[in-house]
């Protein structure tokens, strides 16, 4: 059911009681299957709504909302918390603009022109953390950070970003 809610693969919006009228525009209330409007993000799950198919409750995204699990990360965007129980049992994540020294959950996205520059086994609920940071001249960076064009990776450390090891980033 969850895969159905996040791909579209479930048919209509007839019966979301808290949605009020079907097929409204964006947003709200939604029954599984139900696209998510580009910006927007799932913020809570009703197992009752739709005449017990579960709802869906999309809203624009905003620095600071807490998500479902399986909600879409809007671009600009990164995942900084984690609770399991969270949105009716299925899990969730919070969700901030990125920002230089901003600690991430495993699994975020690495916003274009930052780079991950240490990482904590035991972060974010125990799924870890890495810390991103702004490119720049010097800057050590992990295994699997991106590498921004302009910019390579040099010299290697075995005992950086929290002993996965950490590669010396320079301006190409």
């Amino acid at each position: 059911m969850f895969a159905a809610v996040f791909t579209g693969t479930a048919t209509g919006t007839a019966g979301a009681t808290e949605a009020g009228p079907a097929g409204a525009s964006a947003g709200g209330w939604t029954c599984p299957g139900t696209p998510v409007p580009a910006g927007y993000v799932i913020t809570a799950f009703n197992r009752s709504g739709c005449n017990g198919s579960g709802s869906w409750l999309q809203e624009p995204a905003r620095d600071g909302i807490w998500t479902c699990a399986g909600s879409p990360i809007v671009t600009g965007y990164v995942t900084t918390s984690y609770i399991s129980t969270g949105c009716s049992g299925v899990g969730s994540w919070l969700h901030n603009l990125a920002r230089d020294g901003i600690w991430t959950c495993a699994g975020s996205p690495v916003v274009s022109g930052y780079v991950t520059t240490n990482y904590i086994s035991n972060g974010c609920s125990g799924i870890g953390s890495w810390y991103h940071q702004l490119v720049r001249n010097g800057i050590w960076t992990c295994p699997y950070s991106p590498i921004p064009a302009g910019y390579r990776s040099t010299t290697y450390n075995a005992t950086g970003c929290g002993g996965l090891g950490a590669w010396y980033t320079v301006r190409a």
